[in-house]
């Protein structure tokens, strides 16, 4: 986007795009977010996510990815910039997860500042975390299991149970963590685990500590997406320069399980 071609957002803007997509008082969202799709926002991540909480009310939640995927095995890809011979002193040194300190990695600037924001909760996983705040946020974010990622009991599911929406602003379904609830439910021939390693803190002391967990693959999540969107309601609007989606998060996992089982190999 050209910096002529932006357009100035207002965080009464961002309230009516909210709006027209469905989202009303007492929902539970899962919201994905790129500030700088929307053009200028004119107060930037705070008043976005001001205009979320207004929307949903004192009786709603919203809950975003706060993940922190940097701390992970260096073998897993996570530091592809830096030499194999440095991989073990960063296992030894990368520090451990701290949900009140650890920043987010690529999650964009609304999600970094939501983890900080009053009455936020942020989950113990030290890779995968979400947030959340409002009614919900400390029953969504609680027991984060370090191998159960995106399954059954996890804050994704957890959202499922709730019948939660999904909110892309500015992203793709490449984004759309949901789905990896499907992918955790799905069966098919190439579903496997992995083994994952992590800084935590163990009773007072820093460990790196290996854990088994469902392999993560979003490489289709596009496509699936795309499929999902012909034949289920997804409200578009728009905010400033972008596009933004509402959809059941029900309806996206299970049309996503279905879709998962028939077409991975």
């Amino acid at each position: 986007m050209q910096p002529e071609d932006r357009k100035i957002v207002l965080k009464k803007d961002i309230i009516d795009g909210i709006k027209n997509v469905g989202i009303v008082n007492g929902d539970t969202v899962m919201v994905h977010t790129s500030l700088s799709s929307m053009g200028f926002v004119c107060g930037g991540p705070q008043v976005v996510i001001e205009a979320l909480l207004e929307v949903a009310g004192a009786d709603g939640t919203i809950m975003m990815p706060t993940q922190s995927w940097k701390n992970l095995d260096p073998e897993a890809g996570v530091h592809w910039e830096e030499p194999k011979e440095w991989w073990q002193t960063i296992r030894e040194n990368w520090p451990a997860y701290d949900k009140k300190i650890t920043p987010t990695n690529t999650m964009g600037a609304v999600a970094e500042m939501f983890r900080n924001w009053p009455g936020a909760f942020r989950s113990n996983h030290p890779a995968r975390s979400v947030a959340a705040v409002g009614k919900n946020a400390e029953y969504l974010t609680k027991d984060h299991d370090l191998s159960n990622i995106f399954g059954i009991g996890s804050p994704i599911d957890k959202l499922y149970q709730l019948n939660g929406k999904v909110l892309l602003i500015g992203v793709g379904y490449d984004k759309n963590t949901s789905i990896h609830l499907a992918d955790a439910i799905a069966s098919y021939p190439s579903k496997h685990n992995t083994k994952e390693g992590s800084a935590i803190m163990v009773e007072g002391k820093r460990e790196w500590v290996t854990y088994e967990t469902l392999y993560v693959d979003g490489e289709d999540f596009e496509e699936i997406g795309m499929a999902f969107e012909k034949s289920h309601k997804v409200i578009e609007s728009s905010i400033g320069n972008t596009v933004i989606k509402s959809m059941s998060q029900k309806e996206l996992v299970g049309f996503a399980i279905k879709w998962i089982e028939t077409n991975r190999k």
